[in-house]
């Protein structure tokens, strides 16, 4: 559908309209699910643009007006975009002009104290028609296979990522050589260890006896898990890498340490008597995972362990570049050692990338100040906040906010994620697509994001060229049924295929 772009005075009347308003300067998931949201009124949907200039100052917008509004335009649910221009025309003079049914707003602008915005509130009002304020809604998961095929939507998210790289000026030739600067950096990697175990299984049908599911349990596997994938993957994208966790006394730590070795990474697994080495166990039905098992502690590691662990943190991280937290929330990450890693950055100039994993566990990102990058899924970062209703761009100004975290990457499952940096003026955030419509496994992309994002900044990558490093190698992480680190030369041959 090819949407109309109209100035002010071009912009014909409309007898029953919804009207939204905003600067987007780079279109993310959250400006979608707000005009989505704003299209769900089933009436003609107008988005105004704001100027490239505010009464003659020009703004920081990357993009001219026009390639915002061009921007938009591969979005099938608006009907027309017109293009403000403050000097003639404020948003109230247009409301006058076009008498919208609905005057649809972020909720960013219910409290707003600009004059322009309570002038268009106070005439809407005036004219008693509705004004609302929303972000859109909030989903964590897709229904996009409902409505097309597999091979349409990664076609389209192939064409969001290519734009995405076209407007950060990033090339497959330069992507390319990022990773085989990869060798020259050292990182450190803390976290909880977790042994992955994936049992493939033949339906039987229902017991007679109760409603459950009868299965045979035909084969099982091993995968390392938790902070030593994250490890797993910065050895095999060629990075240098040193691990540091704890665990139990028991076979499953032997597996994991046979696992460690066999990648040639360098570790240090301080056994805790009080603990089992945390394991789950996933079940199977031809590639569908029916429901996990979890052994595991989750109490915080005894003044004796956490000592000795804080003492080997203090010996490894002169020798690296920067320092990894992956916290999946089981005890080991306390916060003495989160307070250890940020004072060793400080007097070793070293960057740190922090993510914490809560899909069944309690955990606040919150707790991690002063890091390089953070790496939050949209849930996490919302029960943290305390904050359901904020649209997803004050959602990551606020983290960031509170963190102090210098970067940030919102994860959006299938709807891939945002990268974020204050520091960037004009353009400080950019969204890349998830590239896998229908993944065999997502459990380990973000492990596999972090890993990516923590190699390429070590290596003084910029944050966008990372970030779309780090696209491709999510997608390569959830092909595969349970975790397996993702290589250089794949992820090469990826950027060669793909690009």
């Amino acid at each position: 559908m090819n949407v109309p772009i109209f100035t002010v005075d071009e912009c014909p009347i409309y007898n029953d309209c919804v009207l939204a308003y905003g600067h987007f300067n780079s279109v993310h998931p959250g400006h979608v699910r707000y005009l989505k949201k704003a299209a769900s009124q089933e009436k003609t949907l107008l988005v105004a643009i704001l100027p490239d200039t505010d009464n003659g100052i020009k703004n920081s917008y990357k993009f001219s007006q026009r390639e915002r509004a061009e921007g938009l335009t591969a979005l099938n649910i608006i009907d027309g975009i017109i293009l403000l221009k403050n000097e003639e025309f404020s948003l109230a003079k247009l409301i006058k002009k076009l008498k919208p049914k609905f005057l649809f707003l972020g909720v960013e602008f219910e409290e707003s104290k600009d004059p322009e915005i309570i002038e268009a509130i106070n005439m809407m009002r005036k004219n008693k028609q509705n004004v609302q304020f929303h972000a859109g809604e909030v989903e964590y998961a897709s229904t996009n296979l409902l409505e097309n095929s597999e091979s349409y939507i990664e076609q389209e998210n192939k064409a969001k990522f290519q734009l995405a790289c076209k407007r950060q000026n990033i090339t497959k030739k330069s992507l390319i050589e990022f990773v085989d600067s990869f060798v020259n950096t050292k990182l450190l990697v803390i976290g909880d260890s977790i042994l992955d175990q994936y049992a493939g299984c033949e339906a039987l049908g229902m017991s007679a006896e109760a409603p459950v599911l009868v299965v045979r349990e035909l084969r099982k596997k091993n995968f390392i898990g938790g902070a030593s994938i994250v490890a797993s993957h910065i050895k095999a994208l060629g990075a240098q890498c040193n691990f540091l966790s704890v665990v139990g006394k028991d076979n499953n730590a032997n597996i994991i340490k046979q696992e460690l070795s066999i990648q040639g990474i360098n570790y240090e697994l301080i056994e805790d008597n009080s603990r089992p080495t945390t394991f789950k166990k996933r079940y199977l039905v031809e590639n569908q995972k029916l429901f996990r098992v979890s052994r595991l502690d989750d109490h915080f590691l005894s003044k004796s362990v956490e000592k000795e662990f804080i003492k080997k943190l203090e010996e490894l991280a002169p020798n690296v570049d920067g320092i990894v937290v992956s916290d999946f929330v089981y005890g080991v990450i306390t916060p003495n050692i989160i307070k250890k890693v940020i004072e060793l950055s400080k007097k070793y100039n070293l960057k740190i990338f922090g993510d914490t994993q809560c899909s069944s566990q309690i955990g606040l990102v919150t707790k991690f100040k002063d890091f390089t990058l953070l790496c939050p899924n949209e849930r996490e970062a919302r029960i943290a906040l305390q904050d359901k209703e904020s649209g997803l761009e004050s959602i990551i100004t606020k983290l960031i906010s509170i963190t102090n975290s210098n970067m940030l990457i919102m994860k959006l499952g299938a709807q891939g994620f945002v990268s974020f940096d204050p520091s960037l003026k004009g353009l400080p955030s950019q969204s890349f697509p998830s590239l896998s419509a229908n993944p065999v496994d997502v459990s380990g992309a973000g492990d596999s994001l972090l890993a990516l994002m923590a190699t390429a900044l070590s290596t003084k990558i910029k944050f966008m060229d990372a970030s779309a490093l780090g696209c491709c190698m999510a997608a390569l992480a959830v092909e595969n049924m349970g975790n397996k680190p993702i290589s250089a030369s794949q992820l090469k041959s990826f950027l060669d295929k793909f690009l």
